[in-house]
């Protein structure tokens, strides 16, 4: 039987080379005075910020250096407030769409941003639908311009949770491969890793749909034929394509099928541990996806997610002989190209791991994983990607 499902996603959603150019047009229909959010070098972006001082549209420049934080959204909020601002544009990697996202929801409602958070926070529903939201990813692994979520450290609680609500979703994400052109390689790899998991683990993930799948499957075979060869060729415009819309793919899968135990994982581990995302998935990949089918064999045997992950093997590798195991190898061997050094690289001890699992067991992605694991399975993750 087909189990009931959802789906849900931005109210419009415009992808390819040049589609960036429509931005102060299109901003212009949404809203009279933007606060714009960029990462700490916004003279990147001078043609798009060119263009909307060029429109009758005024904007306030926000910069964020880092990740999300609940003490960024907290200001932003503030600066919004006083400058007049009726929307947000965030132009940037997962972290300046992130803060955006967040800033864009928090401002019509009263109180602050821990007001709102689950886990850590008084865990409110927003009263006030947010201000309009334009996306534009400058990165290719978040997928964060289609989910309905806003990722947030902090720094008090040592630890990444999320601000969530439907109407969170972006009213347009602009999504413009040539814009992830400018990606340095090590941001490149990173990112891309976290693209990879993006659409493997809402694959495999106990509330996957046939929407989602498709989602996924097109996300892998993108994945499989350009994750490597965008590290090796940056100026490869058909790879940067792939990669941009594996990313895009992920988001919108996970947003409607959850994730699972790396991210799970992924989220405390950054908030505890200075750590880059997308290195990190991809450290926990192979011994998550190992786990997973060892707990699935010994109490689960007739789940049809063994099978998906040999299916998930076949479409990353365009191999229909290929296994899990082949895609585990091919994940680790992409991990050493990349040079992605493993957890202990980021100061993660062995000590650390029962505060590490009892965090991210209570975690959102961790309900996505295709069977609860044990505390003990999780700490053997960890000290497997160590």
């Amino acid at each position: 039987m087909l189990k009931r499902f959802e789906f849900a996603t931005a109210t419009r959603i415009i992808f390819g080379d040049g589609s960036a150019s429509q931005l102060a047009s299109l901003a212009g229909d949404l809203g009279s005075h933007a606060l714009l959010f960029t990462d700490d070098q916004p003279e990147r972006l001078g043609d798009l910020i060119g263009s909307l001082k060029q429109s009758s549209l005024r904007h306030t420049l926000y910069t964020v250096a880092g990740e999300p934080s609940v003490e960024v959204v907290n200001r932003a909020k503030e600066a919004a407030l006083s400058a007049g601002c009726d929307l947000v544009i965030s132009i940037g990697g997962g972290s300046v769409i992130d803060s955006g996202k967040a800033t864009a929801a928090l401002i019509p409602n009263e109180g602050n941003a821990l007001d709102y958070l689950e886990v850590i926070g008084k865990g409110k529903q927003l009263q006030e639908a947010p201000l309009p939201f334009i996306a534009l990813p400058t990165t290719a692994g978040t997928g964060a311009e289609v989910t309905k979520n806003a990722v947030l450290a902090s720094h008090e609680h040592r630890v990444k949770v999320s601000l969530r609500d439907n109407r969170m979703l972006a009213d347009i994400a602009l999504v413009d491969p040539q814009l992830t052109h400018s990606m340095p390689p090590s941001v490149t790899a990173s990112t891309g890793m976290d693209a990879l998991a993006q659409v493997l683990e809402p694959y495999v993930s106990c509330l996957a749909n046939p929407l989602t799948d498709a989602l996924c499957v097109e996300g892998l075979r993108r994945a499989g034929r350009s994750l490597r060869r965008v590290y090796a060729e940056p100026d490869n415009a058909a790879a940067r394509t792939d990669m941009a819309l594996t990313s895009l793919l992920g988001g919108l899968a996970l947003a409607n099928a959850k994730l699972g135990a790396v991210h799970g994982f992924a989220g405390v581990l950054g908030g505890m541990y200075n750590a880059p995302h997308g290195a990190i998935c991809a450290t926990l990949l192979p011994p998550v996806i190992k786990a997973n089918i060892r707990a699935l064999e010994q109490r689960q045997p007739d789940n049809p997610t063994l099978r998906r992950y040999e299916y998930a093997a076949q479409f990353i590798l365009f191999d229909r002989e290929a296994t899990a195991r082949d895609a585990m190898d091919w994940i680790e061997e992409t991990s050493a190209i990349f040079a992605i050094p493993g957890l202990g690289a980021y100061g993660i001890e062995e000590k650390d791991f029962d505060l590490i699992v009892e965090k991210s067991a209570a975690s959102s992605s961790m309900k996505g994983n295709p069977l609860p694991l044990s505390h003990e399975e999780l700490k053997a993750i960890l000290a497997e990607a160590l």
